[in-house]
C-alpha cells in the first residue's frame, strides 16, 4: 500500500496526471527527501513493474485514479518499500487472515495436498492457490506474480 501512496505523492502534489521521470526522481529525492536519486530510481521501476505507472518516452503516467489515493499527514515510505513483496507470502497471509489461524497452520495445511494428492509434483504457489479456492480468498490478482516466481525458480 505504502508503494502506491508513494508513487501517488508527486501526482497530487504537482498536481499532474503525468509527470517527466526527472520531476518524478526531483519530487521523491530532492523535495521531501525521502530517499537518494538512485533510490527514486528504484521505486519507479518497481512501480512500474507492479503494473502502477506506465513509461513512455521519459513520461510517467500513473495507471490507477491518484484521487482516490489518501497521502496521510506526515508520511514518508517505509524503509522495506523497495524490497520485492513475495506474492506466495501475501497469499499465505491472506488465507490465513481470512481462516482465522497462523500463517505456519496455513503452511502445514499445504503440506499434506503437495505430498499425498500430488505426489510431491506440486508447487508450494499452487498448493496456496488450492488453499485459495477452498476457503474463498480472492487469490486472482497475484496469478502473474505467482507464476513469474515459479518461473524464475526453474
Amino acid at each position: 500500500m505504502s508503494l502506491k501512496v508513494a508513487v501517488a505523492a508527486p501526482f497530487r502534489h504537482m498536481r499532474k496526471e503525468r509527470l517527466q521521470k526527472s520531476e518524478f526522481i526531483f519530487y521523491i529525492a530532492i523535495d521531501r527527501k525521502w530517499m537518494n536519486k538512485e533510490q527514486a530510481n528504484q521505486l519507479l521501476e518497481r512501480a512500474r513493474s507492479s503494473g502502477l505507472v506506465e513509461m513512455d518516452g521519459g513520461w510517467i503516467t500513473p495507471l490507477f485514479d491518484v484521487a482516490g489515493v489518501t497521502i496521510p499527514l506526515g508520511f514518508k515510505p517505509a524503509s522495506g518499500i523497495l524490497e520485492e513483496e513475495d506474492p506466495y507470502e501475501e497469499l499465505i497471509e491472506r488465507i490465513a487472515a481470512a481462516t482465522g489461524r497462523a500463517p505456519h497452520q496455513i503452511v502445514a495445511e499445504m503440506n499434506p495436498i503437495i505430498s499425498d494428492h500430488f505426489d510431491g509434483n506440486l508447487r508450494a504457489e499452487a498448493a496456496a492457490v488450492l488453499l485459495a479456492r477452498k476457503y474463498s480468498v480472492p487469490f486472482e490478482d497475484k496469478l502473474d506474480a505467482l507464476t513469474a516466481s515459479v518461473l524464475k525458480k526453474r
